[in-house]
């Protein structure tokens, strides 16, 4: 088993406070819906439970949550303290709408109750000594990533895309929303980078070429990972069983392992956050 690594709690937004039992929150965005940030979420979540560290996801897709289909959850969260206990699969720690509704009911809600619903996920959790927090933003740049950006104490965000030039333009907006609240980008991870041809093994850029490196080198970020378009990532977390634990030796699990190296590194060179070290001063009336 991999000793668990020193994580320390890095700063969030001004005039906001670390979430109680968590270390750091990182946002995985898109701005582009179908470019497969919740498998990179879940994959990436488990790949950093493989170095080590204590990790959870919060899935904040009130209208289409995937996560607990994609980590397999087979139970509902109990409530202990009038507070959810999270669900725990594979040895992560998961809230989602999803557990809390059936399976088909649709979420026909106004932005205001989308944004209540992901303050409540998030803060009535008692999440449990987490190095990181997974959150799994839907597409867009609307009322759940602003909700976000101002309500929630993000360490970092994540940007996914896909090469093509209409992705990119997406992920450009995602990542000028965190630039405009200050929330600092880790990176780019390039998704569905390319096909490997299973018969011959050629290599076939199916949706363009060096697009993740033309976004990051524009904002002066790096790219974290590129990760192929295959079919078993696809029919593992269609089974509740990603890639990451599914083949942890594979190819693909060792290209998300290398992605959360890359992540942990990067957030600890980001500004630490001092508030709990700094001393209470208490005032008392004097005799």
């Amino acid at each position: 088993m991999t000793e668990r690594p020193s994580v320390s709690s890095h700063a969030v937004q001004t005039g906001l406070k670390p979430l109680p039992g968590v270390k750091n929150i990182i946002a995985i965005a898109s701005g582009k819906g179908g470019v497969g940030k919740s498998t990179v979420t879940a994959n990436l979540a488990l790949a950093l439970q493989a170095e080590g560290a204590r990790v959870g996801v919060l899935d904040a897709d009130i209208y289409g949550p995937s996560q607990p289909m994609m980590l397999g959850a087979t139970t509902r969260p109990l409530v202990q303290d009038k507070k959810m206990l999270p669900v725990v699969c594979h040895g992560i720690q998961t809230m989602s709408i999803g557990y809390l509704v059936e399976e088909d009911t649709p979420m026909v809600w106004r932005g205001p109750m989308v944004s209540m619903a992901l303050q409540q996920m998030l803060n009535d959790t008692l999440w449990q000594d987490l190095d990181y927090l997974i959150i799994d933003l839907p597409p867009g740049t609307g009322d759940i990533q602003l909700t976000l950006a101002q309500k929630v104490p993000l360490s970092a965000a994540l940007v996914v895309t896909t090469p093509q030039d209409i992705a990119l333009l997406d992920a450009r907006r995602a990542i000028e929303m965190f630039n405009k609240v200050r929330v600092p980008i880790l990176g780019v991870v390039e998704n569905m980078s390319y096909h490997r041809c299973t018969q011959c093994g050629h290599h076939d850029a199916l949706f363009g070429e060096g697009g993740g490196e033309r976004i990051a080198a524009q904002y002066g970020v790096k790219v974290m990972g590129a990760v192929p378009l295959a079919r078993p990532i696809r029919e593992q977390v269609d089974q509740g069983c990603p890639t990451v634990v599914h083949d942890p030796e594979g190819e693909v699990s060792q290209i998300f392992r290398t992605i959360a190296r890359q992540v942990m590194r990067s957030l600890a060179q980001q500004k630490k956050d001092y508030a709990a070290k700094f001393p209470t001063i208490t005032v008392e009336k004097g005799a």
